[in-house]
């Protein structure tokens, strides 16, 4: 019984605690001149914009089309804010570091083809490697994330060797890693084909029904996604690599100056965002259904401007997995809703560039206020 008080007692404590917060700012807003309140309001909505503009649009896409919000959109929305989770919990990494990765969709790719070509089912006909049968899933999983590790470091290497900037690093793995999924889709007989046929076990493992809503199955993927998140979580806040990722990230040569092994934690945080590219590469062959040269091609456009529009700074030193889970959801949402009003895909390569665009303006504007 005592317990339980004690646990009612935290709790009511907590929301005393945030309310008494939200009336502090609330008198500080009311002490400001009314030039100052005009000022904080503006520069409040500024800093919001894209929340508040993709917001809107949702309403607007509702009352449009009110199967926007059925439960079958619903659950769609959420699994392909799960599949495309992982890369960019990766990407994030890099960003926090103040670079990029562009090389993430197509290491996506690789391993995607990686694994088809390995899991694809015993009596296909048109198999990469003709009797060879389905590998055990555990092996296949260990060796796309040694392959996404190995990009990881190379990344990591001349970034934190040479000092070369990441976006040409991954510039040039990426043309590298593209032209990896090239020869190997060349492998015997296969010719580039797409990569099918993939082992029942292999597609129930991942986009196996994990339970039903409303009769809608969401898929076991789901689950995979929360857990990934839940752990990159504890590696950002809880490690000591996670504390000294963001020391770097504010400010190297400071963090250098209090010990932190720069080079190591370079390497460190690309590697991670390898295993993540890996990890989403394994998701996407089952969840698709197939695997091709084109798989992954600009995933990481989509993981960039998320991680942006969930509030992980371009400056270095900012980011929370929390953000990062809504800048997914809230671009997935967008996108899907987008589709709902029949808007023709080649228009959507448009839209994500805006996205990008004004999400980094509003990132450097905070920047800059906070200077």
């Amino acid at each position: 019984m005592e317990e339980n008080k004690s646990y009612r007692e935290k709790i009511a404590g907590a929301f005393h605690g945030m309310g008494n917060n939200v009336k502090d700012k609330f008198k500080e807003f009311n002490s400001l001149s009314r030039d100052d309140k005009r000022k904080k309001i503006v520069d409040t909505l500024l800093n919001n914009a894209m929340f508040i503009m993709i917001i809107l649009a949702v309403i607007v896409i509702a009352i449009m089309k009110p199967r926007f919000l059925s439960t079958a959109s619903v659950i769609n929305i959420i699994s392909l804010t799960a599949a495309r989770l992982p890369i960019a919990l990766g990407i994030a990494g890099a960003i926090v570091l103040t670079g990029t990765d562009i090389s993430a969709g197509r290491a996506v790719g690789l391993t995607a083809c990686i694994t088809a070509a390995f899991l694809q089912s015993a009596g296909y006909s048109s198999k990469i490697f003709p009797g060879l049968d389905p590998l055990p899933i555990p092996v296949v999983i260990l060796a796309v994330v040694l392959v996404g590790a190995a990009i990881g470091f190379v990344n990591g290497f001349f970034v934190a060797k040479f000092k070369l900037h990441p976006f040409i690093v991954t510039l040039s793995t990426q043309l590298i890693i593209y032209g990896l999924i090239l020869l190997f889709l060349q492998i015997g007989s296969n010719g580039g084909q797409t990569l099918s046929g993939l082992d029942g076990k292999y597609l129930d493992f991942i986009a196996g029904p994990l339970f039903k809503v409303g009769g809608i199955a969401i898929p076991k993927y789901v689950l995979y996604s929360v857990i990934l998140t839940a752990v990159m979580w504890v590696i950002w806040n809880k490690t000591t690599f996670g504390k000294n990722m963001f020391a770097v990230g504010s400010n190297e040569e400071a963090a250098n100056v209090s010990g932190v092994n720069v080079f190591l934690t370079v390497i460190g945080v690309f590697v991670l965002a390898g295993i993540m590219y890996a990890i989403t590469g394994f998701i996407e062959g089952a969840r698709i259904g197939s695997a091709a040269s084109y798989t992954g091609l600009n995933y990481e456009s989509d993981a960039i401007a998320a991680c942006v529009i969930g509030g992980v700074s371009f400056v270095g030193g900012t980011g929370k997995i929390g953000g990062i889970v809504i800048g997914v959801l809230l671009l997935q949402i967008i996108f899907v809703g987008l589709n709902f009003l029949s808007v023709d895909q080649n228009l959507l390569y448009i839209i994500k560039g805006l996205i990008i665009l004004l999400a980094c303006a509003i990132d450097m504007r905070k920047y800059l206020a906070r200077k």
